[in-house]
């Protein structure tokens, strides 16, 4: 298969400086899109597949899954887009499409093979052995697998709904969360300010727990009914046996336990961040209250493209930075200490400089 030369910017090895680099994309076939990427969101997995933290990484690598620009060329075979519509691809570029779980619309759970943006064996290109992601000029993604991106948003600040959107979306709608429910969101970074606004939108009561003196504050801004020092035990001891769902985003090691204890009978804590270390569950904790502590990750193409729908309607985008990507080392830098309010987003023009 012909393939097409585009300019990228990746990692040669685990924990080196990302730098400008050509990588190989394949040619447009007859149910592919061809992307021009414009815009593509930073998101934490970026840098632990960077790092190569969780093991399992292969390189050179191109990170990148919150991508969105707009289409340049089509298969002959595609009814899904056009060449100058505006375009998204996020986590998934392809599934098995015919397991249990892809015709159920959750190709996230794919049994056979989820194919992720980057990172994952590549058995279509013909131009590498596994797939780059969207820090690059542009991308070739069954039409299947690409999103529309709603004209309304703001493009730019649409990109982390790619991963952080659907990433939040998906178990509320899951745990049915909407009027009368009162929802808990644990952190306020890139997934936990998202989360604020979209439980909002689904007409929930939301209650935000931080660690942080300063984003008491700024959870009122993005939307919260009540904000609370989580390092407070007289804020926190108001509200035990009081929330439906507590939606953690916490990536470091921290106490469910205490979580588990604001919830109503039968409510859930459910895990979306990515801790390092194992997270000690008290027995009594989920037995009383018939309480459950789950998890969730992304959710499936037409779910993401209802949340793109939904984030539309009420005007809900990210809160981002917008960065060049000659200054992805220092964004990474500034990722690993939590400096970012409250996603960073690449300017993809800049690639072309």
């Amino acid at each position: 298969m012909e393939t097409k030369n585009v300019k990228a910017f990746g990692a040669e090895v685990a924990k080196a400086p990302l730098k400008e680099m050509t990588i190989q994309r394949r040619a447009v076939a007859a149910h592919d899109v061809e992307i021009e990427i414009l815009f593509c969101g930073i998101c934490h997995s970026d840098l632990h597949q960077a790092h190569d933290d969780f093991g399992g990484a292969h390189f050179p690598m191109v990170p990148g899954h919150e991508m969105v620009g707009r289409v340049i060329s089509v298969g002959n075979h595609v009814t899904k887009f056009k060449v100058g519509d505006l375009a998204g691809v996020g986590c998934i570029v392809d599934s098995c499409r015919e397991c249990e779980y892809c015709k159920e619309d959750l190709e996230m759970f794919c049994k056979v093979e989820t194919t992720m943006s980057f990172n994952s064996p590549d058995h279509k290109s013909g131009a590498g052995e596994f797939t780059y992601g969207g820090y690059s000029e542009s991308i070739v993604t069954d039409e299947n697998y690409v999103l529309h991106i709603p004209e309304s948003l703001d493009l730019a600040a649409a990109a982390p709904l790619l991963c952080a959107g659907i990433t939040v979306y998906s178990p509320f709608k899951h745990w049915n969360i909407g009027p009368g429910k009162k929802v808990g969101v644990l952190g306020i970074g890139g997934l936990g300010h998202v989360g604020i606004k979209i439980a909002k939108a689904l007409g929930a009561h939301v209650v935000v727990f931080t660690t942080s003196a300063k984003k008491v504050d700024d959870a009122r801004r993005l939307g919260a009914d009540e904000a609370v020092l989580s390092s407070d035990p007289d804020q926190m001891a108001k509200y035990n046996s009081s929330l439906d769902m507590i939606l953690d985003t916490v990536s470091a090691k921290h106490d469910i336990n205490v979580y588990l204890n604001l919830l109503r009978v039968d409510g859930s804590v459910v895990l979306v961040g990515l801790p390092p270390e194992q997270l000690p569950i008290g027995a009594f904790n989920v037995i009383k209250g018939r309480r459950s502590f789950s998890g969730s990750n992304i959710g499936g193409i037409a779910e993401t493209q209802e949340m793109l729908d939904f984030c539309a309607e009420h005007n809900i985008t990210a809160d981002i930075e917008m960065i060049n990507i000659q200054d992805i080392n220092e964004a990474y830098e500034r990722l690993e200490k939590g400096d970012v309010h409250y996603r960073f987003v690449i300017d993809m023009a800049s690639l072309k400089k």
